[in-house]
């Protein structure tokens, strides 16, 4: 007789508990691009995310896609509208900062556009892909790079390094204004440099505080004309994109947030020194490596420069010698 073993009825809906997996990276692909998001002293590029809110109008859109043009060498875009993304309010920020994980992006452009805030755009930094600090505008008297003439070999160039002009007393006085400028220098110069070539600056942004919440934000290409010195003379031409940016609201980080975002270390990473080694008691210690000399090998000949002043100072000697004998035997008569 055989008997079998009974089998346990099953459950429905029973969610058993699993352990959380944590994946390497197994491809050396995966690897660099770990890397290339690890924390570094000399930070790249800050990568910038466009995204749509549930409703926008025709100028917005043509805002967002003319910011994308001007950063597109640095920039992702979204098309597809996000319903859950509200960064001012709490919990509203969860998908924008999944967004920024997901594209290593650390700056972002939202557009929305409501009766209550019309043709609105919320500009941000992340820190560690978390909200660091926000600042809220609204676009009026928006006009597209289409509707600019001018010579089109002005263009400028995709990724060049631009001028920023901040024209007004607001930037230095006003609070919001200041911290727009500090948004806006983020989100438009790139990657930092220590030098650059004068020849390879061909744009400016120009933003003009015409009050204590409206900036005139405009960009132009930058044309060297000669001056009849050294120093070429510098002339502007409106190229666009160009709006009118109305704050309406800011949020600053918070004081603890903000000394760990802006915390540097003063030791620059030290270049390896070949064969050179340190010690306690010794000091520094180096190693040369010396090649075979093959002295063995080596053919002597008797135009050696020594062996010319051994037989000029044996030659002095014998007639030294000699003198003093015809000397001796001149006495000796």
């Amino acid at each position: 007789m055989v008997f079998k073993p009974q089998r346990t009825p099953a459950v429905p809906n029973r969610r058993w508990p699993t352990m959380l997996k944590i994946k390497t990276p197994k491809t050396h692909r995966a690897k660099r691009e770990i890397e290339k998001r690890a924390p570094k002293l000399v930070e790249n590029g800050k990568k910038t995310l466009i995204l749509h809110g549930t409703k926008t109008s025709d100028v917005l859109n043509t805002v967002l896609t003319q910011i994308y043009h001007l950063k597109r060498d640095n920039a992702v875009k979204y098309t597809k509208k996000n319903e859950n993304i509200r960064p001012f309010e709490s919990g509203g920020e969860t998908s924008l900062e999944f967004f920024s994980l997901k594209t290593d992006c650390s700056l972002f452009v939202f557009g929305s556009h409501s009766k209550k805030r019309p043709n609105n755009l919320v500009l941000g930094r992340m820190f560690d892909h978390h909200i660091y600090d926000l600042v809220e505008v609204g676009v009026e008297n928006f006009r597209p790079i289409e509707s600019f003439e001018y010579d089109k070999k002005l263009t400028p160039r995709i990724g060049s390094k631009p001028f920023f002009a901040f024209v007004g007393e607001g930037f230095e006085s006003v609070e919001e204004l200041k911290h727009l400028k500090e948004v806006l220098l983020d989100l438009f110069r790139g990657e930092v440099v220590e030098n650059f070539n004068l020849a390879g600056i061909d744009r400016v942004f120009v933003c003009t505080a015409l009050s204590s919440s409206t900036v005139f934000l405009t960009h132009c290409a930058l044309r060297l004309k000669r001056s009849g010195t050294a120093i070429p003379r510098m002339g502007l031409i409106e190229v666009g994109p160009s709006m009118d940016l109305v704050v309406r609201r800011h949020r600053l980080p918070n004081d603890s947030l903000k000394k760990v975002a802006m915390k540097t270390t003063s030791e620059q990473p030290k270049k390896k020194i070949k064969n050179v080694s340190s010690d306690v008691l010794q000091g520094k210690i180096g190693k040369i490596y010396i090649p075979d000399q093959k002295v063995g090998g080596i053919t002597l000949s008797s135009d050696i420069k020594g062996l010319k002043r051994e037989r000029h100072e044996a030659k002095k000697r014998k007639v030294g010698i000699e003198n003093e004998a015809k000397k001796r035997k001149t006495a000796s008569d």
